[in-house]
């Protein structure tokens, strides 16, 4: 069997490439492509009607498509929409109808793989496993990122050591680190100070207006994440609020220092190793899978670390030592540019 004959299905209940809401949407979305690129006839079934929210994204995703210049079809009734992306074939429908679109998917297309995640990804592995290989994507520890493994997946690809410390069953388990991609905009001048992406409470948001508050001779620039919160930051005259971009390589490019206080624990943040492939430190705190991602003890803090300790480490940091942590950060990045196909084949869920 060659690679052309090949085919995978990604299925969740979440938008669909090339829309992104967080990391999971993103390292999805990659590793979709690359199956594309290596020859595999790639499917993503995913829903305008995300999980979290009443209302439906299609009306935005038009927007978008038609702003990229990427055609499109839309149902007779117009709650469907298919298109292709990068080489993966496209289909967004209503929510409560992904679950039958993979029973007929795997009827028509006959997949090698089914990879699935998320909200709702236990009755879609249950759908398939019976058919073909499934393998259950953990994007982090919380009972959501677990779900899949209630509908018994024959693999699990837990995104990082600490995920796969807390996977439980009889699948195959297995750590799969994100894919990512070369940063652009190197040689831009670092002409901005602090960076903080998805300011809201899970990812510190309390610390960060203490943070603020206390150095008022430092900028913090802040940029949407889940959802819009620059209301809470407004008062602030050290503080610019971005809306979520597609662009983050030239800000990663332009900052001095990233933080990450998480209060949850995260499983392997992204914007980490985005940031450091743009030559970014960041400055997390020692918990979950963060100190997985910094790799370097300086960059670390306790998780019960006041905002005083925060800011006394930002402001300890000199010039000299924020040009050797770039270098860390960009070594250390560097080396998750890589292809995943062959991590999946030698671990037994593709074939070599």
């Amino acid at each position: 069997m060659t690679n052309r004959q090949r085919t995978v299905v990604f299925v969740w209940r979440r938008i669909p490439p090339p829309f992104l809401i967080g990391g999971a949407e993103v390292s999805q979305q990659l590793l979709a492509e690359e199956f594309a690129a290596a020859g595999w006839s790639t499917f993503y079934l995913a829903s305008h009607e995300p999980p979290w929210s009443d209302d439906s994204t299609m009306p935005s995703m038009l927007r978008h498509l038609d702003d990229v210049g990427v055609p499109y079809l839309c149902s007779d009734a117009k709650d469907e929409i298919t298109y292709t992306w990068n080489g993966v074939h496209v289909r967004a429908l209503p929510g409560d109808r992904i679950a039958s679109a993979l029973e007929r998917s795997l009827e028509t297309l006959s997949p090698q793989l089914v990879i699935t995640s998320q909200e709702g990804s236990a009755e879609f592995a249950r759908i398939a496993r019976g058919r073909t290989t499934v393998a259950g994507w953990l994007h982090s520890v919380s009972k959501t990122g677990l779900h899949v493994l209630d509908g018994g997946p024959h693999h699990a690809l837990a995104t990082s050591r600490f995920v796969l410390g807390r996977t439980p069953g009889p699948q195959n388990n297995v750590v799969l680190y994100p894919p990512f991609k070369a940063a652009e905009g190197h040689g831009l001048h670092r002409d901005r100070d602090v960076l903080m992406v998805n300011p809201v409470p899970a990812k510190g948001s309390a610390l960060l207006h203490q943070l603020i508050a206390q150095m008022p001779e430092r900028h913090f620039t802040l940029v949407e994440g889940w959802w819009d919160t620059s209301a809470e930051f407004t008062h602030y005259s050290n503080v610019t609020y971005l809306p979520r971009t597609y662009d983050m390589d030239s800000l990663y490019a332009r900052h001095r220092l990233q933080i990450v206080p998480s209060v949850v624990e995260d499983a392997f943040p992204r914007v980490i190793v985005e940031a450091g492939l743009a030559g970014l430190p960041t400055l997390g705190v020692r918990r979950g899978g963060i100190p997985e991602a910094v790799e370097h003890p300086g960059l670390l803090m306790d998780g019960d670390a006041p905002a005083e300790a925060w800011a006394a480490r930002i402001r300890a940091l000199t010039h000299s030592e924020l040009d050797a942590l770039r270098q860390h950060a960009r070594h250390r990045a560097e080396r998750l540019l890589r292809p995943c196909l062959p991590e999946l084949a030698a671990a037994g869920v593709i074939p070599s």
